[in-house]
């Protein structure tokens, strides 16, 4: 029985990312302990890390200072982009800590952590979360971005989702009381589901998820409206829509439209071996019926294609392909480098970056893409990951959004945390630590609003040092 916060701790470092190392055997090891032990475990910890200590953040905490940090994010990037990142990156405080998971990671580990650990998204901001196609056509609401996804404290995401609420609130005009409701009831909605995911059996929480039905069910008839003309939309971005938006035929022959710096078609026999390389380990990556619908597809033209704002740099590359009746095929390469929590927690990921990203994707989200797979380009040491480009895939505009609705949003975004830290963590233990008053809310709440000041100011560092030719943009 656990007594003692030492062995409550013990208890919670056993995610279900550890358990990877486990033998099959596991099963017949010795019984799972109650869950009534299990809550107490986890209200224990508040002896190790009490929840009122996660408010704090002072500037005097850091360790590596902003300009700095850009740097060593940037290093072995593609040097052409960085004006590209960097002009993306000042646009705003909001777009800046997009692009600064780095920053907020090395900032993080210098704060109380409680001990319960998940596999983390890594990047758990308000952007990246959105809608796409389940394999039964069905459209889903979830995290999206999985780069940085690798083993840590459940609190990490927590503060990064709050932090983004704070800075994307104050963008959006809301008042300071507003803004800190905003988060208070995004991680109080956490809280809740960490709760309601704790009563679930494993089976029952593994095949939870959040249909986008759900999410216009909780909403008022023109939030509902607007909504779902979003979803719509969504819906009707698919392959033949990204043929004709990102494709013409010229001399007789699909290729893709060129759009520099965001579009860069690429050829030549030296390149398309290599492209050649990674697929082949791709198809090893999926499964046996994946690869055989894979393989129907042959290909027809390959180019660079920018994304995002914190990957613009790394290598992002899309392959157009065609079906054997005509239907066309995107697949985005992307990638994958150090995840910025392994660098903050002091131990580098080792492995196939790739395939990191792929299995963390799929402990986290409640449904993949179906080709999602991973492959390497041996001659230059990268790891990559696939999946397609367009498939149903869409994401709210934040910028657009009444406060009702970004409140609204931002519960759904906590909810879909939640469901992926029960999924891959101990939700019992949890739920014992962050109990179901507003102390833990309140803590992360106050923590958000130092981090919001934090981030303006690291923004206006950026700003001075692209006045002053210390940093490039377009």
């Amino acid at each position: 029985m656990l007594a003692t916060s030492e062995s409550a701790v013990l208890a919670c470092k056993t995610s279900a990312v550890a358990t990877r190392s486990i033998p099959h055997t596991s099963a017949f090891r010795e019984p799972v302990q109650p869950p009534a032990e299990r809550r107490a475990a986890g209200k224990a910890l508040r002896e190790i890390a009490p929840r009122t200590s996660h408010a704090a953040w002072d500037p005097s905490m850091r360790t590596a200072e902003v300009l700095e940090v850009i740097n060593r994010a940037e290093r072995g990037r593609q040097k052409d982009l960085l004006p590209l990142r960097h002009a993306r990156m000042v646009a705003s405080p909001f777009a800046f800590l997009r692009g600064s998971a780095l920053q907020m990671a090395l900032d993080l580990a210098a704060t109380p952590v409680a001990g319960p650990e998940v596999q983390l998204c890594g990047d758990a901001h308000i952007s990246n979360f959105g809608v796409f196609g389940s394999p039964e056509r069905r459209l889903v609401f979830d995290l999206n971005d999985f780069d940085e996804t690798y083993p840590g404290p459940f609190e990490w995401d927590v503060k990064r989702l709050a932090a983004s609420i704070a800075v994307a609130g104050r963008e959006r005009g809301l008042d300071a009381t507003a803004t800190r409701r905003a988060v208070e009831d995004a991680v109080g909605e956490y809280r809740d589901w960490i709760d309601r995911y704790a009563g679930m059996t494993r089976l029952d929480l593994f095949y939870a998820r959040l249909d986008t039905d759900d999410i216009l069910a909780v909403l008022d008839p023109e939030m509902r409206r607007r909504t779902a003309e979003q979803l719509r939309r969504a819906t009707s971005k698919n392959h033949l829509k990204a043929l004709d938006k990102l494709t013409a035929v010229v001399d007789g022959k699909r290729r893709i439209v060129p759009d520099p710096p965001i579009v860069t078609p690429f050829g030549g026999p030296a390149l398309f071996s290599r492209l050649e390389v990674v697929l082949d380990g791709y198809l090893d990556s999926l499964s046996a019926e994946r690869r055989h619908l894979f393989e129907q597809y042959r290909f027809v033209d390959f180019a660079r294609k920018v994304v995002g704002v914190g990957s613009v740099g790394t290598r992002c590359f899309m392959v157009l392909l065609q079906g054997p009746n005509g239907g066309p095929l995107f697949l985005q390469l992307k990638e994958a480098v150090q995840p910025s929590p392994a660098i903050a927690l002091g131990h580098p990921f080792d492995g196939h970056q790739g395939r990191r990203v792929v299995e963390g994707q799929r402990q986290l989200q409640a449904v993949s893409d179906v080709l999602l797979g991973w492959g390497s380009d041996d001659r230059a040491g990268r790891d990559f990951f696939l999946r397609q480009l367009w498939d149903a895939k869409g994401s709210f505009e934040i910028a657009e959004m009444r406060p009702a609705g970004f409140r609204a949003y931002t519960r759904a975004c906590a909810w879909a945390l939640a469901r992926a830290h029960a999924r891959t963590g101990h939700p019992v233990v949890m739920a014992g630590y962050l109990g179901t008053g507003d102390t833990f809310p309140r803590a992360i709440a106050e923590f958000a609003e130092a981090y919001a000041d934090q981030t303006e100011r690291d923004h206006a560092v950026m700003v001075a040092a692209i006045n002053s030719g210390k940093l490039a943009t377009v």
